[in-house]
């Protein structure tokens, strides 16, 4: 995939972190608990500048209460 597109995901899978993060009224630090990552790296991750690995996502949608399907149908759409 070419570097533009992969930002562009990255940014989608943010918004929809972001999202999902706020409709829970929890902060990134306190994802970051739940997830057992640091709240800098959440903020990356919202930020679209991180490129996290399956097992990360799959931690966080878990933290976030969705099912991971969930969290890529959110990311397709944004």
């Amino acid at each position: 995939m070419p570097p533009k597109k992969q930002l562009a995901l990255r940014k989608r899978l943010g918004r929809a972190v972001r999202k999902l993060r706020k409709d829970l009224d929890i902060s990134q630090e306190e994802l970051g608990a739940r997830a057992s990552l640091d709240r800098t790296y959440i903020s990356d991750i919202e930020r679209g500048k991180r490129n996290p690995s399956l097992d990360i996502i799959a931690g966080i949608a878990k933290s976030l209460k969705v099912e991971l399907s969930q969290l890529f149908r959110m990311t397709e759409s944004q």
